[in-house]
């Protein structure tokens, strides 16, 4: 980790943090000749941006550094890979930044995916006094920085077996139940959608199980889209199609991620994550257009494109979730090309049943700056997700609408009166940004881990 709870010591270098609006009332007791410089240098307090202030032997005296607000989750993030190796405190000139802010941020700014390529030079460190906010924004940054190791390892590295291994070792890590069903084992206890996805790969497809928390707290049920390469099957992509489907699993990723926020923070909750873990290969056992199978939910869906094999799975997943009777079930999915479309690489698609508690969801996502957006769950268009000889088909009749038949699609393995959140995500950055570098992301986490303590621990946020 780059920051380290622990007061500043002796060498470490002050970073005084400030804004455009306040740049100027903060840096009025400067001395004439630290003015002149920051004013040479151009630095005016503008978020993302930071000057050095020379010491008279020529290190650096200290560091003032622009922010979009005191509390702002990325507030630091452009620094540990920009400033000079060695260690840095906050000082005391200029806004007081949240310690939560500021340890996540610098903790993520610090980030790079190092598994085959080592990085160039050490971030800088940052110490921060101990305590339960330092120790909340690491917790946070520590699962995110977890689901982009996750997503941005290649499929060779992570298939349906490592994924498992991942699950298992933080099951292991917060004192959780782990357990597994692989391969034809699938069939027997009555997941056939899953094994029909998987069953052309030479790694076994697998339903992955993870139980924490105490009997009489109420169920928390999070799914993960587990699909570990996606080819596409027998309706095989493109090229350009294909070259990211490493990350065809990234709901998964997020859905450890969440899960590991919910432990480690001691959520009120009873928690169970499934993760249906496949790779869509081609074989000549693959599954083909046009076969039906009988889900564990009972109902019959034909299979229109083998392409679109991430509802297939989780089918039989939100089933087996919703047997429980959860208080909520949530469920984490790359579903559709058609929700990037409609809303681009940063905005995940959510869909819900309750209006109120959609708009309440986006609007703390925009507060918080990790952002989701809703969508319609229009039962006008359930009419093109209807097969004329099983209950179900897996595409729609068009490519209209595609996320919303998607939606529609898992909605009918929901039952009705359960509580349920379904969150299409991209679970990639394809633009860099401080703190958010291209590859793989931990998406609406944050945001989500705000309503589950909201809902479940009303005082929540103690570590």
């Amino acid at each position: 980790m780059t920051v380290q709870l622990a007061m500043h010591g002796r060498g470490s270098v002050p970073i005084h943090a400030t804004d455009s609006e306040r740049f100027a009332a903060h840096t009025a007791a400067l001395d004439p000749a630290a003015c002149r410089w920051l004013q040479s240098s151009g630095f005016n307090g503008a978020p993302d941006t930071f000057a050095l202030l020379p010491a008279p032997d020529g290190n650096v005296s200290a560091v003032w550094a622009g922010v979009h607000a005191a509390a702002h989750p990325w507030a630091l993030a452009a620094l540990p890979k920009a400033l000079p190796s060695g260690r840095y405190h906050l000082g005391s000139a200029g806004l007081a930044l949240d310690a939560t802010a500021a340890a996540f941020s610098w903790e993520l700014g610090s980030y790079g995916f190092d598994l085959y390529k080592a990085s160039k030079r050490e971030p800088a460190r940052l110490l921060l006094p101990p305590g339960a906010t330092a120790q909340r924004g690491l917790l946070m940054a520590t699962a995110i920085a977890s689901t982009r190791d996750l997503v941005n390892t290649p499929a060779e590295h992570m298939g349906p077996a490592e994924l498992a291994q991942a699950v298992k070792l933080v099951a292991r890590q917060q004192g959780a139940t782990f357990k597994q069903i692989v391969g034809d084992k699938l069939l027997a206890a009555g997941f056939p959608a899953i094994h029909a996805v998987g069953r052309a790969a030479t790694r076994a497809p697998r339903l992955i199980e993870l139980n924490w928390g105490r009997p009489k707290d109420p169920l928390l049920v999070i799914v993960g889209k587990g699909v570990c390469f996606d080819s596409g099957g027998l309706d095989i992509k493109g090229a350009d199609g294909m070259r990211l489907m490493k990350k065809d699993m990234g709901g998964a990723a997020n859905a450890l991620g969440l899960a590991q926020m919910v432990m480690a923070l001691g959520l009120p909750v009873r928690l169970q994550l499934l993760i249906p873990a496949v790779e869509n290969a081609i074989a000549g056992n693959a599954y083909r257009p046009g076969d039906v199978f009988k889900t564990r939910a009972g109902l019959h869906i034909e299979i229109g494109n083998t392409d679109a094999e991430g509802r297939v799975v989780l089918c039989d997943a939100l089933a087996y979730g919703a047997e429980g009777r959860p208080a909520l079930m949530i469920d984490l999915a790359t579903l559709t090309g058609a929700a990037r479309v409609a809303l681009g690489a940063q905005l995940p698609a959510l869909f819900c049943r309750r209006m109120e508690l959609a708009r309440a969801l986006v609007d703390r996502g925009l507060a918080l700056h990790d952002p989701l957006w809703h969508l319609p769950l229009w039962k006008g268009y359930h009419a093109g997700i209807e097969s004329d000889i099983a209950d179900l088909v897996n595409t729609g009749r068009n490519a209209l609408a595609g996320a919303i038949s998607a939606a529609l699609f898992l909605e009918d393995f929901v039952p009705a009166d359960l509580d349920w959140l379904h969150i299409d995500l991209f679970a990639w950055n394809d633009t860099a940004r401080p703190g958010r570098p291209v590859g793989g992301e931990g998406q609406t986490l944050r945001t989500l881990l705000d309503y589950l303590e909201r809902r479940f621990a009303p005082a929540g946020g103690a570590v």
